[in-house]
């Protein structure tokens, strides 16, 4: 994932809300969200070069999502980041512990959100220890936790309003749609060409290579009832195949 917006306990009826967009190589295989082999009570997609994921849930409150911290230059590690997701939905550990006893340096930087029905944690491993999040809205791209730049400053504020239109998802899928292009003055600088930069200053990442590949709006009812939909896209921007899939505990 690219960016990611999360309503922890914000919602009358749905202690968590996700919005999400995954930006990656469109060249990289990867199969739709679906229920997993391994446990039907997890839903999301997978990946298929590395295995893992970049957004999934289990009913009964679980819910984990990841982003690489941007870092051109920096060795890779030695485990694929979309690992952190798929084994925390498939184990039993709370996420505080779950965060805690992982070997951050096995892995390229990362930031990672993980839940269940007590907790949310963020933890990055280039930023400090596993954190308990307080009730909140919260975003997160490619630096840490809800860094203010201009795509997740306005993919804040967008998501805030929407979710007063769920179960309708209009509002978030759109906000998710955004191809703006920030002003240069407001770019940050991450190590990429300035051609780079303004790329991924928008929400919806376009380019012929690389972009978002998916949009995923997904949600945690109080019983624990986990709902995601799935809209993926081809490179030039176009809607492909859309999956729709709830699971209860």
């Amino acid at each position: 994932m690219c960016l990611i917006l999360v309503a922890w306990r914000q919602h009358p009826q749905y202690p968590l809300v996700v919005a999400a967009n995954r930006d990656e190589y469109h060249s990289r295989p990867s199969a739709p969200a679906a229920p997993w082999q391994e446990d039907i009570r997890v839903i999301g997609g997978k990946d298929l070069e590395a295995g893992g994921t970049w957004l999934a849930l289990r009913s009964g409150g679980r819910f984990a999502a990841v982003t690489n911290v941007r870092e051109p230059g920096v060795a890779k590690g030695n485990r694929s980041r979309g690992l952190l997701v798929s084994d925390y939905l498939l184990c039993g550990s709370a996420p505080l512990h779950y965060c805690r006893k992982l070997e951050g340096g096995d892995y390229s930087g990362f930031n990672f959100l993980a839940a269940d029905t007590t907790a949310l944690v963020y933890y990055s491993n280039r930023n400090g220890s596993p954190e308990v999040l307080p009730p909140g809205i919260y975003g997160v791209s490619n630096h840490f936790l809800d860094t203010p730049w201009p795509k997740l400053t306005a993919a804040k504020a967008a998501f805030t309003e929407a979710l007063a239109a769920l179960p309708i998802r209009d509002d978030c899928f759109a906000l998710l749609a955004d191809r703006a292009i920030a002003p240069d003055t407001r770019l940050p600088a991450t190590g990429v060409s300035l051609e780079w930069e303004r790329r991924l200053s928008a929400i919806f990442v376009l380019s012929p290579d690389y972009g978002t590949r998916t949009s995923s709006v997904a949600w945690i009812t109080a019983s624990g009832e986990a709902l995601l939909e799935e809209r993926n896209f081809f490179p030039d921007g176009s809607r492909g195949q859309t999956s729709l899939i709830s699971t209860a505990e």
